[in-house]
């Protein structure tokens, strides 16, 4: 008996893992701020973004019920992980999207791993996610701080901006914006004066502004986003830095511009992977966003969102499984049309990668109304607009 049951035990530990095939409702969450700073940017329109998605699938033939679910991580990485873990144990979630904050990111990138269900990391920024911390079952989708911090330091540098000082957040997004547009900077002969970290939610930037101006650096980048970045832009005017005088936001979205008015905002670069108003598909698709949404139009989240979710929900029906691992093999087969983005690849270290747009916001005299707010300047192809494979330090590449 003993030698039998030794044999069924070995026979057991050296069986494949059972493949996770798809329930009948595939249920998804969208994790992400809903009522602090970058409620705007992701919040209830990364929901309505989620749920298009889902019933687009359906349209499209679909295959299993979809079931979209979310929650409001306070920009707290330990209730982040807690919510996570109450859907993967008790719910029955099978793959988390958005997060739109770098540190709670990092964290839900972990625990998806562990438990082998899919990461769409479609509005969390950090670069990481595609480097050191790499995941099988990760895909980021969107952006990253790499892509952003590259296309601005080469517009700037471009324009005789050599010199830079830093105002940064004071966690994971803050620092890998300035890592990452510090290194591309330096690489083109440039160099950094200096640096200021505030905490996530700051309403007096006086201090920063303050030493950013006695640095003499030509440029001051904005390594910050949301509200943050709002009150940055607003304030940075009081002291006589002005946009055309080579202030720039690293990480700054439509809803941001509107926040600030163009007034304030004129002139400002910035760069960003979607615009409502690029071509005639973005326009469908925005404009059904707004009769959904109030009436607003979609950020660079929300449509990451929505293209990112549909992606997943086409790679698990042709990979018959939620496993993450399975659902990513699938993503990575073939490029992918996106009606959003463009041609879409998914390389091995989980980043999706497509077109960056550099933007410059227009005056008031060039608006034709709220939200016509970007010239584009530049459009970056997406072998140039994302850290090339080899130098992320991905362990999955080989």
């Amino acid at each position: 008996m003993r030698a039998w049951l030794l044999a069924v035990g070995l026979t057991l530990a050296a069986a494949p893992p059972a493949r996770a095939e798809l329930p009948e409702t595939v249920k998804i969450g969208v994790l992400n701020d809903v009522s602090g700073p970058f409620a705007d940017q992701s919040g209830k329109g990364s929901v309505v973004a989620a749920r298009m998605a889902a019933d687009d699938f359906a349209a499209a033939g679909g295959g299993f019920k979809v079931e979209i679910v979310s929650a409001d991580h306070q920009n707290k990485p330990d209730i982040g992980s807690q919510i996570v873990r109450e859907w993967l144990d008790r719910q029955g979630v099978v793959a988390v999207a958005d997060t739109v904050n770098s540190a709670v990111a990092l964290a839900v990138n972990e625990l998806m791993r562990e438990r082998n269900r899919t990461f769409i990391a479609s509005s969390a920024g950090t670069s990481d996610l595609t480097g050191r911390a790499c995941a099988p079952t990760t895909v980021q989708w969107t952006f990253d701080t790499w892509s952003l911090g590259n296309a601005a330091a080469r517009a700037l540098y471009a324009q005789g901006g050599t010199s830079w000082y830093f105002i940064s957040f004071d966690y994971a997004l803050g620092a890998a914006l300035e890592r990452d547009a510090t290194a591309v900077l330096k690489s083109l002969g440039g160099e950094v004066l200096g640096s200021s970290k505030h905490p996530l939610g700051t309403a007096d930037f006086s201090s920063y502004l303050i030493a950013a101006q006695s640095s003499g650096a030509k440029v001051v980048a904005l390594a910050d986003t949301g509200t943050d970045l709002v009150n940055g832009v607003k304030q940075a005017g009081e002291f006589g830095i002005t946009p055309a005088q080579m202030l720039t936001g690293l990480f700054t979205q439509i809803v941001d511009v509107d926040a600030i008015g163009l007034k304030d905002a004129q002139g400002l670069l910035l760069s960003e992977a979607f615009y409502w108003d690029l071509n005639d598909a973005t326009r469908a698709w925005s404009k059904r966003f707004a009769d959904r949404f109030g009436g607003r139009v979609p950020t660079e989240n929300q449509a990451g969102v929505y293209s990112s979710v549909l992606a997943y929900l086409n790679a698990a029906k042709a990979a018959g499984s939620i496993d993450g691992d399975k659902v990513l093999a699938a993503m990575r087969r073939a490029p992918i049309d996106d009606k959003l983005f463009g041609r879409v690849t998914v390389r091995p270290d989980g980043r999706a990668i497509h077109a960056m747009y550099e933007f410059r916001v227009k005056t008031p005299a060039e608006s034709k109304g709220r939200w016509d707010y970007y010239s584009l300047l530049s459009t970056i192809p997406a072998e140039d607009a994302f850290r090339p494979l080899a130098e992320g330090g991905c362990p999955l590449v080989k």
